[in-house]
């Protein structure tokens, strides 16, 4: 398959296949005579966990650490449970943080009025050294 069919039947670019391809998350592609990539069933399935741990917000990083463990026949179930928990505990920190600018934006809102004075909190908060 060429790199356009893989692309539609991944939902991955042609230009994140080459970039997972040149840092060596799949391998590299075989060639035809003209130059062209030819990609297989298994290159498919390779992008296929790619973006599927990406959707899930792994690193490019952590997705070479899972696609090791993937493939490694005698790998042991708890390091795969300790890169996930890892990664849910990330998650958890990011939430924390999201909520806290969340918290902070609705209070200065609240005190905002919205209206046709020049005054705003929001403008003040952002322009303070706190």
């Amino acid at each position: 398959m060429q790199i356009g069919t893989v692309a539609d039947k991944t939902g991955i670019s042609a230009k994140a296949i080459r970039y997972y391809e040149s840092i060596g998350l799949i391998a590299a592609a075989a060639r035809t005579h003209s130059g062209y990539r030819v990609y297989g069933d298994h290159d498919v399935q390779t992008l296929r966990f790619i973006q599927r741990a990406r959707g899930l917000g792994f690193s490019v990083g952590e997705v070479a650490d899972l696609l090791a463990l993937w493939r490694d026949s005698e790998r042991r179930s708890a390091q795969v449970k300790a890169l996930a928990a890892n990664h849910v505990a990330e998650i958890d920190r990011k939430i924390a943080g999201l909520r806290g600018m969340r918290e902070t934006l609705t209070y200065l809102m609240e005190r905002c009025h919205g209206d046709d004075r020049p005054e705003c909190p929001i403008l003040d908060a952002l322009g303070t050294d706190a």
